[in-house]
């Protein structure tokens, strides 16, 4: 009699063969949630990405944000509103003295090139005669090269209007965007924290808040490096006689934000520039900017990321090289800020800390 199971054995075996079957069927459902989310994500993801850099970009300008909260005129300092306001006036104002200064000159000496090419022309190509390693080289084919690459660099432009004007939507929606996450932020995140249990919500709010402080150091150690760049830029084109040589200089600085690729076409820029007057101011060029190179990738940058991020060389480079992978320019963009935010929740949640084991004393006598 004891053999045979009693009701309530049976009574417990149903009930946890439906628990079993309950959480089958919900591992099932989850499965396929999470699939037909990830195929929507997917789907998605170009806005995905604006809505990332967007959010991105106001942590890391909200201690500009803050810092000009602070300031007073007598009993009155700006609301969070105003300062965003300020900000974006001064970039807009900053952008508008630049292209009413700078912008005039170049448009002149463009005008002035283009109508002096008939003569202009030949004279390049008997300079590039006298280059050593090129004195063998086809000048007539190059010419026809150059010709045909001109041709379809205009039917590029044509056709691309549309893939262009994208591209400045694009930036225009993340500018909004960016605005609108700096003044209703802090709501939407909040909201986002109601779904977690309340002990994981206190921590994973303590550890946001610390990548958030590193995130923001990372605009004090970019900005550093944009004006390093920019001021010595600034002092070679103008102890070299380049044309245009402050506005190159502030183009070097601003386009440094983009890791790599802002410098590649800065220095092909200056380059181009210099080539119109002197094989010499290129090869100055060339000389200092091969330096400059070397000094900020093993030198600077290592040691001004290190102390505003706390991040080693080897990860700011992995990060680099994975966000170009992903997203181009904007990927690099914002792969640094990204890696800091990924460092410190691996650093709370992934990495486990080895237990501080106290020596003991030694026994007096």
């Amino acid at each position: 009699m004891s053999n045979l199971p009693t009701s309530v054995e049976a009574d417990v075996k149903s009930e946890a063969e439906i628990r079993r079957s309950r959480s089958l069927r919900s591992d099932i459902v989850f499965t396929f949630a999470l699939a037909i989310g990830l195929y929507l994500a997917w789907l998605v993801r170009d806005v995905l990405v604006i809505l990332y850099v967007s959010a991105l970009f106001a942590v890391v300008l909200m201690p500009v944000v803050n810092g000009i909260m602070k300031l007073h005129i007598g009993r009155w300092n700006p609301g969070r509103g105003i300062a965003i306001l300020i900000l974006f006036l001064a970039v807009a104002g900053f952008a508008t003295l630049f292209f009413v200064f700078a912008l005039p000159p170049v448009v002149r000496d463009i005008r002035e090139f283009i109508n002096e090419l008939p003569t202009r022309g030949p004279e390049l190509l008997s300079r590039i005669r006298h280059v050593p390693f090129l004195q063998r080289l086809n000048i007539a084919a190059l010419n026809a090269k150059l010709q045909d690459f001109a041709t379809n660099f205009a039917t590029y432009l044509v056709f691309s209007i549309r893939h262009w004007a994208n591209k400045l939507f694009d930036i225009i929606t993340t500018i909004v965007l960016t605005v609108y996450f700096m003044l209703e932020g802090e709501a939407a995140y909040r909201w986002c924290l109601s779904f977690f249990p309340v002990a994981m919500r206190q921590r994973l709010d303590v550890t946001l808040a610390r990548a958030e402080i590193r995130m923001g150091k990372w605009l004090l150690g970019q900005g550093t490096l944009m004006l390093i760049l920019g001021v010595s830029s600034t002092i070679l084109f103008v102890a070299l006689d380049v044309r245009y040589a402050y506005a190159l200089g502030v183009l070097m600085g601003i386009f440094n934000i983009i890791p790599i690729a802002g410098a590649v076409i800065t220095v092909t820029l200056a380059l181009l520039v210099a080539a119109i007057d002197s094989w010499g101011r290129v090869l100055g060029v060339l000389i200092f900017y091969a330096i400059y190179a070397q000094v900020e990738t093993s030198y600077l940058t290592p040691r001004i990321m290190r102390s505003s991020v706390d991040l080693p060389g080897l990860a700011i480079l992995v990060a680099l090289l994975l966000g170009a992978a992903f997203d181009g320019i904007v990927g690099a963009l914002v792969a640094v800020p990204t890696a800091v935010l990924v460092a410190v929740l691996l650093d709370e949640y992934a990495i486990k800390q080895e237990p501080i084991i106290a020596k003991p004393h030694p026994i007096e006598p």
